[in-house]
């Protein structure tokens, strides 16, 4: 009995022991040290990381950058597209300033050249089928560059081949209401148009001509609208100025629709189903061809019939007529016809999307896309190559860091250098559709900068209002392009505007409509997305762009004779862009804020009740949703960023964490409706879709109420109280997706 106890208390100590020991040791381990992981999942912008970039980004590489990417034209699928592919995935494969990893993405499209055996030809023909002018085929070599062999004549991409003869007539910007004003005056049955560039998109032109009977467009560029009325390349335009040449011609693509025309919603991949050619939507019905202005003029100044109107007037120091059709007596052209020679083909060729990634640390399953389009129409050194050169620059320093072992991201970044943009933003929207469930589901937000550089006066940024907080504390970290102020407070001088919550701030655009490759991203998927450049003071131009734009004269030359001297503007958009995709690949929390985009909710509110209320209440429509959901939306707002404020985020569980970056994140996906516009292809998001109303308000509700005030129809007021039921529903949807979980 005496030996059981003696055991059993041997063995008790043992034990008690060895658990001493596990405690003592346990203890010790664990408070001696906490997991590297807590510390990671914790962490947030390290600022002086931030600092440590800017310092680093180098005008001068970035210079370097833009001389080697415009080396030699590089339109899409051409040689030089192929040479600029190489040089992206070397760049980025680089050993020592590279990123983790970088491939190639291919997909086959549709796309539409001129026949180099056959250019396509603008001639006056007398009735006797001699030729009396002939426009220009290829823009004046002013320097080696427009010599190049590769440079492509200018023509209408997706512009169908043919013959057409008529007399001609002046239809100012080929708007549904210009075509409509003519044909009051002139039969428009077998005409030939000649439009000006603006007010309607390239294939509008053509598209609104047709059911007039038009047979042929024409489209130049006038003076009045690109060069502040100068046309002389003696001493006025370039190689003297940034002006327009009076031969220069923009090219362009000339459809409605992103993405690849015949895999509507599919990647363009080998297999994928084709739709028929015939079955493409939204392309020029009959033959249309830019010319350059001094051909223009030659054509405007000798037409007949009565004067245009007084907004219709150009630069030309001459009557802009209607034609009589056709032109005066008394001029050289007199009972002559203009002919249109149009050899454009259509084919099936591989563009590539070059990709990059830098793999977060944290959560890597979360993505922060930075994007630029790579092709160009000639060498193309604004667009898009100020945009690329940005970019290597930006994947230069952070891959050189990364590479150090300096710093790697919270969150991934993806880097896209997409294929086909000119073409109709293809590779970006290929790009959306292979990959719609992943990044739909992942994505955090989509930086675009795609021409970088416009001039170099201020930044103009657009983007969905949540992302105003993050592009001013970027803006007020860089120093504005040769000035001792800010990017932030140079850019207030420029584009400003008064808001409730913040006074006055730098006005950020909306991206309404599909100018660039951010476009797949907002209306297509409903990504959070932004649009960075530098831009010219508006105050001293009228121009509507910069005016080599997508002509044989936007060269290396011209851009650091005319754009940007020195690349400081480059370098600021750089710095600024930069500082905006750390942010939002490091912060702990995102630096995206509900309560700006309920400030534009409520500001297009104010807006619709305005102009609609009173008509609608008489048609027994209700807006009384409509005003409860933006209500909703603002409380649900106000109720995130207090828990975001006073919350001890740091010391939060993870999950927490990502709770709230999921609402975050997730917010512009709320109001995608696939149904809301049948009639627009790939545009899902009710508040941020394009619209023809011309109203800073709701677009979907605003088109409806114009068709409707047009037709008086009781069917298109239907239409109107439909888009109010979606336009409400979706606000209150997102409203939801902002409140505490359940």
């Amino acid at each position: 009995m005496i030996k059981q106890v003696l055991i059993s208390i041997v063995f008790g100590a043992a034990v008690l022991t060895v658990g001493i020991l596990i405690g003592h040791f346990g203890i010790t381990k664990s408070g001696s040290s906490t997991p590297s992981w807590v510390k990671d999942v914790a962490k947030d912008v390290d600022e002086d990381f931030v600092e440590k970039f800017m310092s680093t980004v180098d005008n001068i590489q970035i210079q370097e950058n833009l001389r080697e990417l415009t080396k030699v034209p590089h339109m899409a699928t051409t040689a030089g597209d192929e040479e600029t592919v190489n040089l992206m995935l070397k760049r980025w494969q680089d050993p020592s300033t590279g990123l983790d990893q970088a491939w190639r993405e291919e997909y086959l499209v549709h796309l539409s050249f001129p026949d180099p055996k056959n250019p396509n030809k603008v001639t006056v023909v007398s009735p006797s089928d001699t030729v009396l002018h002939t426009a220009r085929e290829k823009e004046k070599s002013y320097t080696p560059d427009q010599d190049d062999p590769e440079v492509v004549q200018p023509y209408a991409a997706y512009s169908p081949p043919g013959h057409p003869q008529g007399k001609l007539v002046y239809a100012n910007q080929g708007k549904p209401g210009d075509y409509q004003k003519l044909n009051e005056t002139v039969d428009l049955r077998g005409t030939i148009a000649i439009t000006r560039y603006g007010g309607a998109g390239r294939a509008a032109k053509a598209i609104n001509a047709a059911p007039y009977g038009v047979i042929g467009v024409l489209v130049y560029t006038d003076p009045l609208d690109i060069n502040d009325g100068l046309m002389s390349d003696v001493n006025e335009t370039y190689p003297h100025s940034w002006y327009m040449p009076p031969s220069g011609v923009e090219r362009g693509s000339f459809n409605t629709h992103y993405g690849d025309m015949r895999t509507p919603y599919l990647a363009a991949k080998d297999e994928t189903y084709r739709i028929p050619v015939e079955d493409i939507t939204g392309i020029p019905p009959i033959p249309i061809q830019p010319i350059g202005f001094e051909d223009a003029y030659i054509l405007i100044c000798a037409l007949d019939g009565e004067a245009a109107p007084s907004v219709w007037q150009g630069a030309f120091n001459c009557t802009y007529n209607f034609g009589g059709p056709g032109f005066t007596n008394t001029s050289a052209f007199n009972n002559s016809d203009v002919r249109l020679d149009i050899f454009n083909n259509n084919v099936l060729k591989n563009s590539s999307n070059v990709m990059g990634i830098i793999r977060g640390s944290v959560e890597p399953d979360r993505y922060v896309i930075y994007g630029n389009h790579r092709d160009s129409w000639v060498h193309g050194a604004i667009d898009p190559s100020s945009g690329t050169s940005v970019m290597l620059e930006i994947t230069r320093v952070l891959g050189q860091m990364v590479k150090q072992g300096l710093w790697r991201p919270r969150r991934s970044i993806i880097f896209g250098s997409w294929g086909a943009e000119e073409f109709g933003l293809i590779g970006s929207a290929e790009y959306t559709e292979q990959y719609f469930a992943k990044l739909s589901e992942r994505t955090i937000a989509y930086i675009n900068v795609d021409i970088a550089v416009f001039a170099n006066a201020s930044l103009r940024a657009s983007g969905m209002p949540s992302v105003q907080n993050v592009l001013f504390k970027a803006a007020k970290q860089v120093k504005a392009a040769g000035l001792d102020t800010s990017v932030y407070d140079n850019w207030i001088q420029y584009f400003n505007r008064t808001s409730p919550a913040h006074g006055i701030i730098p006005r950020v655009g909306y991206l309404t409509g599909a100018g660039s490759d951010y476009a797949a991203f907002v209306h297509y998927l409903g990504i959070t997305s932004m649009d960075i450049s530098y831009i010219y003071d508006r105050s001293k131009t009228k121009a509507r762009i910069y005016p080599a734009y997508h002509t044989a004269y936007d060269t290396f030359d011209y851009a650091s004779k005319f754009i940007d001297p020195g690349f400081v503007s480059h370098q600021a958009v750089a710095r600024t862009a930069g500082n905006v995709l750390i942010r939002l690949a490091d912060s702990l929390v995102l630096p995206l804020n509900c309560s700006d985009y309920a400030e534009s909710l409520e500001d297009y509110l104010k807006t619709a009740v305005r102009l609609y209320e009173d008509k609608l209440q008489a048609k027994g429509i209700s807006m009384e949703p409509l005003k409860r959901a933006v209500a909703n939306f603002r409380s649900a707002a106000t109720h995130l960023d207090q828990v975001i404020l006073t919350s001890d985020l740091v010391n939060e569980t993870p999950m927490t964490i990502r709770r709230i970056n999921d609402q975050l994140m997730l917010l512009d996906r709320a109001f995608l409706d696939p149904l809301a516009f049948p009639d627009k292809y790939a545009y899902r998001h009710v508040i941020w879709a394009s619209s023809s109303a011309g109203k800073q308000t709701f677009p979907g509700l605003a088109d409806a109420y114009a068709n409707a005030e047009l037709t008086g129809q009781p069917r298109d007021w239907d239409k109107v109280h439909y888009h109010l039921s979606v336009l409400s529903q979706a606000i209150e949807g997102a409203a939801n997706t902002l409140v505490d979980v359940i």
